[in-house]
């Protein structure tokens, strides 16, 4: 009977693994330097998606390679984030910063394509993004190019929620009429004490 369900618990498990598609960005090797001489260790950075507008990435470091990317998937999982999606792009076009790294993201009309490089175009068709124009603005770094467009995705506002702190102010001219009149008479009787 415990059988069973640890089979079907790994089978959920791999379900669970399905829903996302991973794409390993970049392993390093990189050493510490310690008392007794150099200790090495592999870093990995992953990117997870569904392609239905759901991302996130994930750096992890292990002894072997496989258990940095693992770790990498977990914190990759950890960190999902849901992006706003207009039809097949973007609401608005976005700069966004990194250390060094910095990048442009702008909405593009239907059939465009995305017309991105590096790892920012991974991001962006794991986040299910099918019509966008990016441009990498600074910086070589792999991993810091995948946070900046991460972060530039996380900021992006939806349209409905974009919509509510615009256009004009509830109530009607009588009562920002009293509005500024009260606020008048407040700041004349501080001026006279």
């Amino acid at each position: 009977m415990a059988k069973r369900e640890l089979k079907r618990n790994k089978k959920q498990g791999r379900d669970e693994q399905q829903e996302f598609v991973q794409q390993i960005i970049e392993v390093r090797r990189v050493t510490r330097v310690m008392a007794g001489g150099k200790r090495m260790q592999f870093r990995a950075c992953v990117v997870l998606g569904d392609k239905a507008g759901r991302v996130g990435y994930g750096v992890g470091k292990g002894l072997d390679v496989t258990s940095a990317v693992q770790k990498a998937t977990t914190k990759a999982k950890a960190q999902m984030i849901r992006v706003p999606l207009v039809g097949n792009t973007i609401p608005h076009e976005v700069r966004m910063k990194f250390k060094a790294a910095r990048v442009l993201l702008k909405p593009a009309p239907s059939g465009t394509g995305v017309k991105a490089g590096g790892a920012v175009r991974f991001v962006l068709d794991l986040a299910g993004i099918q019509d966008i124009t990016a441009k990498i603005l600074g910086g070589n770094n792999k991993v810091n190019n995948v946070k900046v467009a991460w972060e530039a995705l996380r900021s992006l506002k939806s349209p409905e929620k974009g919509k509510k702190g615009q256009g004009r102010e509830s109530g009607t001219a009588k009562e920002k009429k009293e509005k500024s009149e009260k606020g008048k008479g407040k700041s004349q009787e501080k001026k006279k004490k």
